[in-house]
């Protein structure tokens, strides 16, 4: 399998799963405040790893673009 089909496939099931929890909190499905900050606290580990992969594929396409300028 390809890295970038793997990229893929990991930021869609991080989007799906964001979705998710976010519709459980906005639509009332959240019935105590342990589980809301249960909750809270995935949305924004999610959301720590979409953007730690979105620096790493920054970090390479400004590499690629700089070696390709060098050649």
């Amino acid at each position: 399998m390809q890295l970038e089909t793997v990229i893929n496939k990991t930021l869609r099931y991080l989007n799906n799963r964001l979705d998710a929890l976010s519709t459980n909190v906005t639509s009332g499905g959240v019935d105590s405040m342990e589980n809301y900050k249960y909750i809270i606290g995935q949305i924004n580990a999610y959301e720590a790893t979409k953007q730690e992969i979105s620096n790493l594929l920054e970090d390479k396409e400004q590499k690629n673009e700089t070696e390709r300028s060098e050649e």
